[in-house]
């Protein structure tokens, strides 16, 4: 990982480099329409109150329970022992974030959604709840943490989740195999190069122009940029979105060329 230094250096340079985020300049109709209609969408659904009272919850609890990370660790807390305070506070996607989630699966209509990295399922609940969701499916390597998860989806009622808890290495192939065709992705549970670009690539064997990849974390450390901008090259990939915290990626064959934007969120 970055020293903080180094990452509020990075921050500070795409906060000046970036698009103003209003979508002024930007010509592609699709990535407009994603700016107007996604980054700076205004509307606040009662489920993210729900959402939100649930994390307030969980930054109170001072329980600790076993952790066992199969990626490459928090940024923050090494140890193996964790406090779910802890976990919601440096784990969990922040509020603006899991509305973005929420957004990009609603706006595109997406039905069937796969998350590499449940942790305490906050940003689950934000891709399971627009109302065209059918299943979701999250993959959590912690046994603990996926229980605790459970419950905590449990509370918000929504039975469209399915959490399977082990590696990574063997839950996705076998999530895959079940679920061939998620509309959206979200990458959140292993902050390495090279597991990082083996689960994109089993990922993108079953993407389609309408698929919607999410990347968690992509300037979180060198070898997270550079599994980025290996993910940008790939030919599949037709468009990619840099907001800082996180990247998404479009297949869409409307695009006469490959496009990339920086925009700021």
């Amino acid at each position: 990982m970055y020293n903080l230094f180094t990452l509020s250096s990075k921050y500070i340079y795409y906060l000046f480099t970036a698009s103003n985020g209003k979508g002024h300049g930007i010509h592609s109709p699709f990535v407009f329409d994603f700016v107007i209609n996604v980054l700076n969408a205004r509307s606040h659904p009662e489920v993210f109150r729900k959402i939100e009272k649930l994390r307030a919850s969980l930054l109170k609890n001072n329980e600790t329970i076993p952790v066992t990370d199969f990626g490459a660790g928090s940024a923050l807390d090494p140890h193996s022992e964790r406090k779910i305070s802890d976990i919601a506070r440096h784990a969990a996607k922040p509020a603006k974030y899991g509305r973005l989630l929420y957004r990009l699966a609603d706006h595109y209509q997406c039905r069937e959604i796969l998350e590499l990295g449940t942790s305490l399922g906050l940003s689950t609940a934000y891709l399971a709840s627009p109302p065209l969701v059918m299943k979701i499916t999250t993959l959590e390597g912690a046994e603990l943490i996926a229980a605790r998860a459970k419950q905590n989806l449990e509370s918000l009622s929504l039975p469209t989740v399915q959490i399977i808890t082990g590696n990574f290495d063997n839950t996705l192939a076998l999530s895959l195999e079940k679920n061939p065709k998620p509309d959206l992705v979200f990458f959140d549970g292993n902050h390495r190069k090279e597991p990082t670009l083996r689960y994109f690539r089993q990922c993108l064997s079953t993407a389609d122009e309408n698929s919607i990849f999410v990347f968690d974390d992509i300037h979180w450390s060198a070898e997270m940029e550079e599994a980025w901008q290996e993910i940008c090259k790939t030919e599949a990939v037709t468009c990619s979105i840099d907001l800082f915290f996180v990247g998404i990626v479009f297949f869409r064959k409307d695009f006469r060329e490959k496009q990339a934007f920086t925009i700021r969120y």
